[in-house]
């Protein structure tokens, strides 16, 4: 016979609907679906020869998705690269690209997100610490020309009252010109920007033309803040960034009035999946619905690391050296005459037959307008890869076959992983409902939505985000939810209890 002990006491307070559907053994869950669409993974091919060991070498070291390392090296040199070439993609068009990139890589905190950033960013940080160096001694020769000026000028000063005393005005003219021009204030050449207000990274982007790369270790943040009512100027500029090839105004008080000639920016960092869904949501629903989370376009959400091993060694220095030398060489290009270039015609051809088919089936088949949104914009950034990694193989007359191949391939592999992005937001009660599952063990019996909402696990805080999550499970037959009268006379409460397999 069944003793008290193993009898749930809160049978006892369940209405018959709930307590005969808990206790119907015919009614059995049903699998939840992964939710997660599926990713094309990662392989060599994807880069240059000459790029395919430093992220092998690097991914191994740290036991990260080498997704992560290849992505931001390829938006690192996009940055080196900036306005000093660009691409036409059509034969008979002024259709221009600049091959500056935006990318994101999505992962769990535990996905050594930010390891993989440090070391594909590290040939550019030798870069800035070059600069560095040599604007330091720029300042000091400043300071010394300075002086020496005021002395010339105190000198000149007296030479003129002199002459203008002799009533030799001209002479004392010519005394004062020698002097007039200012040492100019020697500016630091940048190449990447963490924090900073829209003014400032107006004002830097003025001074380095070429471009700049925005860095973000947690991008969750940046895009709340430039996707949040005060933050609509900002999302403006930032949006013109994205082409690469535009200008933008800003009038401000106190500031006045400030051209940005070149705005061009390439942008990298990284992203819990949690942070991400709730923005593609809004982007969704059309609450910000702007074009701002489809611009990034080398977005990268790669399945999981599961395994794990220690892997102690030195870095190969000679996979390391090879990146260098090849970010250096297209630092030293000069940026001053800007290179528009074309594909030969086999490319060409190459890319024609993929835009073509791409453009056709995007717009047949029925898509999310937000995702069919972001593949609208994969054209540029297609043609800009192309001609990134022809760069990146030391040929700068035409785009060829196999650098536009290489770029198309992209393509697939990064329409892939925006089906999980955006499949990610619109599935994310699902994703909440597993997370229930696998952690029910950390709940009471019976539980609320207000204790699952305290315990604020991944995409799940809200209660709304709660709410959907429990729906699904319900729906799936995994909890059975009854309502209990408040013993102070309030509204019932719902409470849920795990159905026994």
């Amino acid at each position: 016979m069944t003793t008290h002990e193993q009898i749930p006491s809160f049978l006892a307070e369940m209405p018959e609907p709930a307590l005969d559907s808990y206790l119907n053994p015919s009614i059995v869950p049903k699998s939840l679906p992964s939710g997660l669409a599926r990713v094309m993974p990662w392989h060599d091919d994807l880069l240059p020869t000459a790029l395919q060991e430093y992220v092998r070498d690097v991914a191994e070291r740290t036991q990260c998705p080498p997704d992560f390392v290849g992505v931001a090296l390829v938006v690192a040199i996009s940055a080196v690269v900036g306005r000093k070439f660009s691409i036409h993609p059509k034969q008979h068009d002024d259709w221009t690209v600049v091959p500056n990139q935006w990318g994101v890589i999505i992962g769990r905190p535990s996905a050594m997100k930010t390891p993989a950033l440090k070391q594909a960013l590290r040939p550019l940080d030798a870069l800035e610490a070059r600069e560095r160096k040599q604007h330091d001694m720029a300042v000091e020769e400043y300071r010394t020309n300075s002086e020496l000026l005021d002395i010339e000028r105190k000198s000149a000063k007296s030479k003129a009252t002199k002459l203008i005393g002799r009533g030799d005005r001209i002479g004392a003219r010519e005394e004062l010109t020698k002097v007039s021009s200012d040492v100019k204030t020697p500016v630091q050449h940048r190449y990447t920007v963490n924090d900073s207000t829209v003014e400032k990274l107006g004002e830097l982007l003025n001074e380095n033309p070429n471009g700049l790369l925005l860095v973000r270790d947690e991008l969750g943040g940046w895009l709340a803040t430039i996707q949040s009512e005060d933050g609509s100027v900002a999302r403006a500029f930032y949006l013109e960034c994205f082409d690469g090839n535009g200008s933008f105004t800003y009038d401000r008080i106190g500031r006045g009035t400030m051209f940005i000639e070149s705005c061009c920016l390439s942008l990298i960092g990284g992203i819990q999946p949690s942070r991400i869904a709730s923005l593609v949501n809004a982007a969704i629903s059309g609450e910000l619905d702007d074009g701002l989370i489809q611009r990034l376009q080398l977005a990268v959400y790669p399945d999981d690391v599961r395994e794990w091993r220690l892997v102690d060694r030195w870095p190969n220095k000679t996979a390391a050296e090879r990146v260098e030398q090849i970010i250096d060489h297209l630092d030293q290009l000069p940026s001053e005459n800007r290179t528009a270039i074309r594909f030969n015609p086999e490319a060409q051809e190459i890319f024609n037959v993929w835009y073509t088919r791409h453009m056709r089936k995007i717009r047949s088949e029925e898509l999310h307008p937000a995702l069919q949104s972001h593949y609208l914009k994969m054209p540029k950034t297609i043609a800009g890869l192309a001609l990134l990694f022809e760069l990146i193989e030391g040929r700068r007359e035409t785009v060829g076959a196999e650098s536009t191949t290489r770029a198309i391939d992209w393509a697939n592999y990064l329409m892939s992983h925006a089906q999980r992005l955006y499949g990610a937001a619109i599935n994310a009660p699902l994703l909440g409902a597993r997370l229930i599952l696998e952690r029910q063990q950390k709940l009471p019996e019976p539980f609320t939505s207000r204790e699952v909402r305290q315990k604020d696990w991944t995409g799940l805080g809200s209660q709304d985000a709660v709410n959907n999550a429990l729906a699904v499970l319900a729906e799936h037959h995994f909890i059975v939810g009854y309502e209990v009268a408040s013993e102070k006379g309030g509204r019932p409460s719902t409470r849920y209890v795990w159905r026994k397999s």
